[in-house]
């Protein structure tokens, strides 16, 4: 049975010093912390997606020659930005990977390593930002796998967010990001259907100034050093969750390596 979260009491002053995080995103994460492993809550989108996004992680694991003939991750050293409750880092952990995962929520690294913990999972949570990270990570050993998914399009600064993966991340190590594209379909399904007509997630969730198309992320990933190669559309299917397709008006994600 998952332990009962409660939200922060105070939140701890990151924002000061982490030029990427949103403090408005964060406070409403952090309001939700208890919904993060309720398949039917607030973060049912986001269960729903999950499927496809951790087939697009493998993908680009195989890409990169990470992922073994038997599927496992064993030994991988990953680090999962914007983690969240742990819906992606349980997954790669359970394939043997080593994750790290890191948010500038409280409430919701508190609700990943207490599920972590009835999982019997060994993951490596921490709140703290991708840019601290980055700064340690300067002199330290740096790791095979870097994502950040639905994730970049919350923080405030989006060259520094990137730059801080591309400090992080091995020479021959692949980074990828899951996002919305900066179109009109996304407007209207993913922020104006989503949050005030079918209201599947809170209002609020998203601003439209913060999505960004393929072809600029790519360009603000060559700018840090990062070549991507990879543009992957995600598609509704039938059964009510997602697929990979060629279309990228809407959900998408992109993956690399350094230059």
């Amino acid at each position: 049975m998952q332990k009962h979260i409660k939200a922060p009491k105070e939140k701890k002053k990151m924002a000061d010093k982490r030029s990427t995080i949103d403090v408005e995103d964060i406070a409403r994460f952090d309001a939700l912390a208890a919904e993060w492993w309720d398949p039917r809550g607030a973060m049912r989108p986001l269960h729903q997606f999950t499927p496809v996004r951790v087939d697009y992680l493998l993908k680009c694991a195989r890409r990169a020659g990470l992922l073994q003939a038997s599927g496992r991750l064993d030994d991988i050293e990953i680090l999962d930005i914007g983690c969240g409750g742990g819906l992606l880092a349980e997954p790669m952990a359970r394939l043997g990977a080593k994750v790290t995962g890191i948010d500038a929520s409280e409430g919701a690294i508190m609700a990943a390593k207490a599920h972590a913990e009835t999982q019997n999972l060994e993951i490596d949570y921490r709140l703290t930002s991708s840019e601290e990270m980055a700064g340690e990570a300067k002199n330290h050993a740096r790791f095979d796998f870097i994502y950040a998914s639905e994730v970049i399009e919350h923080v405030t600064d989006r060259p520094a967010f990137i730059a801080s993966m591309a400090t992080m991340l091995k020479p021959d190590g692949i980074a990828a990001i899951t996002t919305i594209n900066k179109s009109l379909p996304a407007l209207l399904l993913a922020k104006f259907a989503a949050e005030y007509v079918l209201r599947i997630v809170p209002a609020g969730t998203h601003q439209f100034d913060q999505f960004v198309s393929p072809q600029t992320l790519q360009e603000e990933c060559a700018a840090s050093g990062i070549l991507i190669d990879d543009v992957t559309g995600f598609t509704p299917d039938l059964k009510g969750g997602f697929k990979f397709a060629a279309v990228t008006a809407i959900n998408y994600g992109v993956s690399g390596q350094l230059i």
